[in-house]
């Protein structure tokens, strides 16, 4: 199996080769990473500064000037970086001081005793006399070559080393510097670009070895992308469906964690070729049922001391969503009074939290207050940051009020300002399926009440009240 580090190393050509097919080499040869983290290398050796403001300036300096080596810098744009808006008397004496030191500098690291930055005209150009190999400009090198070429493998080769040449955004600690944040971005789509291509030259190729690794390596280096999916759907293709149904779990509860964000179209419809595809070995009846139950999973979060279920049922989006179709299709033989609830958190004002360092673990305390405050027929889902979702089967009105005391008792703790809004909607069912406002429609009448600063807001008009969110 092609795991990541075999990509890596199969990919891997920088240092060796540049992208004309040149030999590199490192002697005399001025080694600049602007990917991730900035780096500059002269004859093995690092090159670092002094003091932090000047290693800064010098840093800034030497960036923009090996980036630009080809134009050139003017003096207005370098004095507006270095300098920002520092209140300087002569910021032309300033902006000489700092090229004055970072030459001094360059030649104490053993640079040669040549002009090393040139000024020409109001523009600051990098010497011709000292190469220079930036590995954004390799990157940048790689992708227009995979462009060009017709050739299928030739493309396939180039799309992964341009790739594993990119190992971060582009001057990663500068996101608040605006030429450094265009420069980010710009090679990120085509970081994106590269991807995608060398994913479908892999599927193409029904390589789904390589198209594992390219997945995990995207995901690592470009995290919160999305990458997984196709890390997932080579596990399906290989056959290897347990890995890709906790790959996809895993990648939900992070996503959730980290940005609040529900499972991508893609990543859904992995997940859904995933159940497609999983045949079992031949069983009988009896061990197929224990191995569908609850209790077959042996996890002791989930169970209580007599090895009950404990507390509501949790689980992923795609699985509620499953969950609450099939509960409408019951409804339509059964009648049964069933009612789909949003809690939401609330600052002291009552309005939505949608960020913040606390809300992190105000929502774990959350679901933990769901969990314990409801059924362990009903089922529970983490909707966004924030938000959760509950389906409450066979239940009253008047008791998912009740549901909502409990969650307001477990969740409110001393004198704590945030509380929780609760959205109910009860969805009604008559015996035939017609026209929207006619009998046999599938219903949904809503209500929702919050409680802030000790008084319930009004409800809005054609809703009925039912319960108001202690909030403190």
């Amino acid at each position: 199996m092609m795991q990541e580090e075999e990509f890596q190393e199969n990919s891997q050509k920088t240092g060796q080769q540049d992208a004309a097919g040149h030999d590199t080499g490192t002697d005399s040869i001025l080694q600049v990473q602007m990917f991730g983290s900035f780096q500059m290398t002269w004859n093995g050796k690092p090159l670092s500064g002094g003091s932090r403001t000047s290693e800064s300036q010098f840093n800034y300096l030497m960036q923009m000037l090996l980036h630009y080596r080809q134009d050139g810098v003017s003096r207005d744009t370098l004095e507006r970086v270095l300098f920002e808006d520092r209140d300087l008397m002569n910021v032309h004496h300033a902006m000489r001081s700092v090229i004055y030191n970072t030459k001094k500098k360059l030649q104490a690291a053993g640079l040669p005793p040549v002009p090393l930055i040139i000024q020409k005209k109001g523009v600051y150009r990098w010497t011709d006399e000292i190469a220079v190999i930036e590995d954004a400009e390799e990157f940048e090198h790689l992708c227009g070559a995979a462009k060009a070429t017709e050739d299928l493998q030739q493309r396939l080769d180039l799309c992964m080393d341009a790739v594993h040449a990119y190992k971060g955004d582009f001057l990663g600690s500068q996101a608040g510097v605006i030429w450094a944040a265009q420069e980010a971005r710009r090679y990120r789509t085509l970081f994106f670009e590269m991807v995608e291509e060398a994913a479908q030259l892999l599927r193409f190729h029904q390589d789904f070895f390589q198209l594992e690794a390219l997945g995990q390596y995207a995901s690592r280096i470009s995290p919160l992308s999305d990458w997984e999916a196709l890390t997932m759907e080579a596990l399906v293709s290989l056959g290897r469906y347990e890995e890709a149904r906790r790959l996809y779990e895993e990648t939900v509860d992070l996503y959730m964690r980290e940005q609040g964000l529900r499972p991508s179209e893609h990543m859904m419809k992995q997940m859904e070729r995933l159940g497609n595809h999983m045949n079992h070995q031949h069983a009988a009846l009896d061990e197929i049922q224990i191995a569908l139950s609850e209790k077959a999973q042996n996890d002791p979060e989930r169970q209580s001391a007599g090895g009950q279920p404990r507390g509501g049922y949790v689980c992923t989006y795609p699985v509620f969503q499953g969950i609450y179709q099939v509960v409408e299709r019951l409804m339509e033989r059964g009648g049964q009074s069933v009612y789909l609830m949003l809690c939401t958190i609330v600052d002291s004002k009552g309005n939505p939290m949608k960020e913040g360092p606390a809300l992190d673990s105000l929502s774990e305390r959350l679901g933990a207050a769901i969990q314990r405050s409801v059924r362990h027929s009903d089922t529970i889902n983490r909707y966004g940051r924030g938000q959760y979702l509950v389906l409450l089967v066979n239940t009253t009105l008047e008791n998912c009020a009740v549901v909502q005391r409990r969650i307001n008792q477990n969740f409110i703790v001393g004198r704590q300002r945030t509380g929780i809004r609760y959205y109910v909607n009860s969805v009604i069912c008559s015996p035939e399926r017609g026209q929207p406002g006619r009998a046999g429609e599938i219903r949904t009448s809503r209500s929702t009440v919050t409680r802030v600063g000790g008084n319930a807001a009004h409800p809005s008009p054609g809703r009925t009240p039912f319960d108001t969110g202690n909030k403190r």
